[in-house]
């Protein structure tokens, strides 16, 4: 049986077009299809080698505007190419704005035995495809590259060379070509002259110690329950907590805590009364390097060291998900009952060491 990787396109500035070559900030993001993008590669055969290839557009847009509907849409596809023996990696381009949130949500809702032999590699580019000299075509052969490595496995990001596990890559930077950095864990590897060199083992990317989510893509992306995030800073007051809750939708906030998860004084007693209403309340550092430590999260079953916005995505996760069991294992509800089982649990707001 013949090998195949398969390429998904999702827009971003990767397919993005500007009017003027010269142009790399005033474009309009998602305007090339995948197929256009791979076809304006001339090395692209060359690095395919003996692999086929297979090519589908499964999202067209700018990454900013990336969203659950759209990452359940992803993932079902992601999933269904991996099931097909034939295939032996998967390359997403990808906006750079929201990849990591993108990666991180692949990461722990994808099938973990999928992912043990197959890599899923988003690559991205800080240039449109029109630009004079774009750096996508680059970032997409060193994508293949990491794709056709018999080492790779897991979710990982290709970027500028640097190879990237989902769970810590951040973008760093709104501008330059190397946009993005793994904090304290570092790079995986390197892609050089489309040579994989391998600095840390890829095994650590594929999270068997995580619960197995893949369930959750048989339900609706609109089942996941509403997550949001606040910041922590000087002069935070309630406020933005206080309207957040009038929302009866609202099942989580996560705070960007300052430093070692500590919170304003003014804002941490409104995430108490949202805690009495209900919401369940994670902290994560605003910090980019670094981890939580002394800060116990009891029973929110969140994996430390998680950005804001990676938190938010595995507590939506583990709030649907004990939503679905819930739906799934009660027993009928009376009419007097009621359903809120995303909020019966509540959360302890740690206080932190200063």
């Amino acid at each position: 049986m013949g090998k195949k990787l398969v390429f998904l396109g999702t827009g971003g500035t990767i397919a993005g077009n500007a009017d003027n070559v010269n142009d790399n900030v005033g474009y309009r993001a998602a305007q090339w299809g995948i197929a256009s993008l791979l076809q304006a590669i001339p090395q692209l055969e060359h690095a395919l080698g003996s692999h086929s290839t297979e090519w589908e557009q499964v999202v067209q847009c700018d990454s900013k505007d990336m969203d659950a509907t759209l990452w359940w849409t992803l993932a079902r596809r992601v999933q269904w190419h991996l099931n097909d023996p034939a295939v032996t990696g998967i390359v997403i381009t990808h906006g750079t704005d929201t990849l990591e949130e993108t990666a991180f949500f692949l990461s722990r809702i994808l099938p973990a035995a999928l992912l043990a032999g197959k890599p899923v590699v988003l690559t991205c580019a800080m240039r449109p495809a029109s630009a004079h000299s774009p750096d996508g075509p680059q970032n997409i052969l060193d994508a293949i590259a990491v794709a056709k490595n018999a080492a790779a496995r897991g979710v990982v990001a290709v970027c500028a060379g640097k190879i990237h596990a989902a769970q810590y890559v951040q973008k760093v930077h709104p501008y330059r070509l190397d946009a993005f950095d793994s904090g304290d864990a570092g790079v995986l590897g390197f892609v050089e002259e489309s040579a994989v060199r391998w600095v840390h083992p890829c095994d650590w990317c594929v999270l068997p110690e995580t619960p197995d989510l893949s369930h959750l893509l048989e339900y609706d992306a609109t089942a996941c329950p509403r997550v949001e995030i606040v910041m922590s800073h000087a002069g935070a007051t309630g406020a933005v907590v206080e309207a957040l809750c009038t929302d009866s939708t609202l099942a989580g906030l996560v705070i960007a805590a300052t430093g070692n998860g500590t919170v304003h004084v003014h804002l941490e007693k409104a995430l108490h009364q949202a805690q009495h209403q209900g919401v369940r309340v994670v902290r994560a550092s605003r910090c980019a390097y670094g981890a939580l430590v002394g800060v116990v999260q009891e029973g929110q079953g969140i994996t430390a060291g998680l950005s804001p916005v990676k938190t938010r995505i595995a507590l939506m996760l583990e709030l649907m998900a004990k939503r679905m069991n819930a739906r799934n294992t009660a027993p009928p509800l009376e009419s007097s009952q009621s359903a809120a089982y995303v909020h019966s649990e509540k959360a302890h707001i740690a206080q932190p060491n200063r």
